[in-house]
């Protein structure tokens, strides 16, 4: 056996070879149990007759015939060996061929052989299997997050054709809308273009991600790993050396007549060096490699497209946001890896420290703390990784955009009043919807919009100075969408009205429990049928449709529904006289179900019920009583100690589509939306024909034959609001049909 003078390592030398390598490390561990039980069965046989010996001489000689090709150059070698053995083997070989000259053998030595041996050998062989396993554990988590990163790649991809789909869908809408709806159409087109471009970065950016994490698997992570394999097996074989010079030492002891054949052993098995057979591993397994092609850009089938990035306006604003906060990360994350790699060489020079000898600790336990920090040394640098690529094919896209950057303080929000978003201008609250908030200027938006804010933070700024700024960015994003003729914002379609009628106050689970209500409707209606119909509590909404996400309106749960009084109550109160609180009707209001009375805007009501928290209130009018919306009325003061107190205006507008300020449509001014009624719509169903997977918090994934209670069937937009559980989603309309 030569000596090495330069050791190779696997790492270096085979690609993507963990099975193989792996293989052959388990091989070396599980042999350790061969040679404990040898000493065991020896330990038996000794007892007996020397004979014996040269029958478990021959027997073990077998086995290591039967294993020679598999603890040589593993179970699927390039090159087959021949009659050559690993330095291993032949060290094997010859104790074997020494044990056939022994003729006698004592009961001490053969307590010996067990307790200082064969027991060792096993708690040994236990702890090196320990090991080799957490190394296969850790080689499996690296494919399946290699795994994970092309199907991250995929998702994206398929993310980037659907919005191409979409925006494929806008056009031909474009192309076949009528004059009427057509500005609409053309604004959802530009809405929908805007998100395939931050799809498409998107899926660029995880592109390049993949690649150099592809990169960093073939030629960091698995290299290192199998060197940890590699450094496991030339301990083990270091550890067998030690056991087999302590039985040697155990026989020239006590077999004098068997001294010369002993020292020849122990002459032959500090030869066999822990790398010889790594060396001979290598050069039968070598073969050739070819690293797995990068990732390119894929056109989607249906928008044909080139790999550069989006760059424009909006798109920087996208980019801009994405970079600040990639880089804000970047530093803390580089410091983090560099702190831990430190301690992972620290913890390495220790364990050459062990094996020469300079230091006692137990080398396995060290072992294992190496393979810890190397997990947890990889699980920051992926991180730190992914932000630095993404960093830098922003800044080779657009250069370095965050420079003069003023970036908002966002803060994750709940927002538990009625509350616009400062970009798009649509309302952002209810129990499931939040959004962000700065905490210097506070700026909302909704959770979609936050990469979509422009980085123009004013600084802290005081109370005032936000309510100034916050009237300015919802008059900026009303003048967005809002036309100079009066008529609805260019690209979106006067929404319908919505009544009492037209509400449910319990759904299968119940009003209280999820009020959220869609603020789809359906499109513009002609003038003939707007003339025909009264008008009635505007519904408040803008239609800025995004792929997967829609807008809604919730309206606060009540806390009790109306309920009819008694006769003789309902004259008792309308014989209140003078003592009645009065107001007047700020809205006309069209009476759309039982016990609601018509009035027109400008009429004195008398109240004779007031607002129970229902949002509705029982009044006279002339020689009529009934119910109104609360909001619909503008309360005098109270005439006595206990009147229901005036009562605000409703927040339920949006600020897109405010009814209080605008003349969309119609000569009467539209109050704000209302409160349902309890029994105010008899419920239809649908079902559903086919499975459909959800994309967002805004949709319901459904199966084949699943029931909804119907919102809105069709907006007109190729979606269905349906409600389940009390909670309020969207699913694909032509995915579910009517049932009775």
């Amino acid at each position: 056996m030569a000596e090495v003078e330069a050791v190779p390592t696997l790492g270096v030398e085979l690609k993507d070879a963990f099975r193989p390598v792996n293989a052959w490390v388990a091989n070396g561990i599980a042999w350790l149990d061969d040679i404990q039980q040898f000493y065991r069965e020896r330990s038996v046989i000794e007892k007996e007759h020397s004979a014996k010996l040269n029958g478990l001489a021959k027997k073990y000689l077998e086995k290591k015939a039967k294993r020679s090709s598999s603890l040589s150059v593993g179970e699927t070698p390039q090159m087959t060996p021949g009659s050559l053995e690993s330095a291993s083997l032949t060290t094997w070989n010859i104790q074997l061929s020494t044990l056939e000259s022994i003729a006698a053998e004592h009961d001490r030595f053969s307590v010996e052989l067990v307790s200082r041996l064969a027991d060792p050998l096993k708690h040994l062989g236990a702890k090196y299997e320990e090991i080799r396993k957490r190394h296969a554990d850790y080689a499996a988590k690296l494919e399946r997050e290699r795994d994970a990163s092309y199907g991250e790649l995929r998702k994206f991809k398929a993310s980037y054709d659907s919005v191409c789909q979409d925006v494929e869908a806008r056009r031909k809408k474009v192309d076949s809308a009528l004059e009427s709806s057509k500005p609409k159409a053309q604004n959802a087109f530009q809405q929908q273009m805007l998100d395939m471009n931050n799809a498409k970065n998107t899926y660029l950016i995880g592109i390049s991600i993949t690649n150099v994490q592809k990169e960093k698997y073939y030629h960091e992570y698995v290299p290192e790993l199998l060197d940890n394999l590699q450094d496991l097996s030339e301990t083990r074989t270091a550890r067998l050396n030690s056991v087999w010079s302590l039985a040697t030492e155990m026989e020239r002891s006590m077999l004098s007549r068997n001294m010369e054949s002993l020292q020849f052993l122990s002459s032959e098995i500090p030869r066999n060096n822990p790398s010889l057979d790594s060396i001979m591993f290598i050069r039968h397994n070598i073969s050739s490699w070819q690293e797995p092609a990068d990732m390119v850009f894929e056109p989607s089938p249906v928008w044909h497209d080139d790999a550069s990035m989006a760059v424009d306006d909006n798109a920087k604003i996208f980019l801009r946001n994405l970079m600040g906060k990639s880089k804000a990360q970047l530093g803390e994350m580089k410091t983090d890896v560099d702190k831990k790699r430190r301690e992972v060489e620290n913890v390495k020079r220790i364990r050459a420290s062990i094996r020469d000898g300079k230091d006692k600790r137990d080398e396995v336990e060290v072992v294992t703390a190496i393979l810890s920090l190397q997990e947890e040394l990889h699980r920051l640098d992926h991180k730190r990784l992914a932000l630095e690529v993404e960093t830098a094919t922003i800044r080779s896209a657009v250069g370095d955009i965050t420079r003069g950057a003023r970036n908002h303080g966002f803060k994750p929000q709940t927002f538990k009043i009625p509350t616009n978003c400062d970009l798009c201008g649509d309302r952002i609250w209810g129990l499931s919807a939040k959004g962000f908030d700065c905490k210097d200027c506070g700026y909302t938006c909704h959770s979609k919009c936050e990469m979509k804010v422009p980085a123009t933070c004013p600084g802290e700024q005081s109370k005032e100075e936000r309510k100034k700024l916050k009237a300015e960015r919802q008059e900026a994003s009303h003048v967005q969408l809002q036309p100079s003729n009066g008529g609805p914002p260019e690209g979106v379609a006067e929404m319908p009205a919505l009544s009492r009628s037209n509400t449910m106050s319990s759904l299968s689970s119940g009003y209280a429990t999820n009020a959220r209500r869609s603020v789809s409707g359906p499109g513009p209606k002609t003038p003939t049928e707007e003339a025909s119909q009264n008008p009635a509590p505007a519904r408040s909404a803008t239609s800025q449709t995004s792929a997967g996400r829609r807008n809604r309106v919730i309206a606060p749960p009540p806390t009790q529904y109306v309920s009819e009084l008694p006769a003789n109550e309902v004259r008792t109160t309308a014989t209140a006289g003078a003592d009645a609180q009065r107001g007047k009707m700020s809205y006309t209001y069209q009476a759309n179900g039982e016990g609601e009375i018509t009035a027109d805007e400008g009429n004195d009501v008398v109240v004779i019920e007031p607002d129970d928290g229902s949002g509705w209130i029982k009044v006279r009018t002339g020689l009529s009583e009934g119910l109104v919306p609360a909001s619909y009325v503008e309360l005098g003061p109270a005439a006595r100690a206990g009147s229901s107190p005036s009562r605000p205006d409703s927040t339920y507008s949006t600020s897109s589509a405010s009814v209080t300020g605008s003349t969309i449509g119609a000569t009467k001014k539209k109050g704000p939306a209302v409160a349902p009624k309890k029994g105010a719509k008899k419920l239809h169903y649908v079902e559903a024909l086919y499975d459909y997977e959800a994309r967002s918090d805004a949709e319901w994934s459904m199966g084949v034959g699943d029931r909804f209670v119907v919102v809105v069937r069709d907006a007109g937009d190729g979606w269905a609001e349906v409600e389940k559980g009390g909670a309020v989603k969207s699913v694909p309309a032509n995915y579910v049909q009517d049932v009775s």
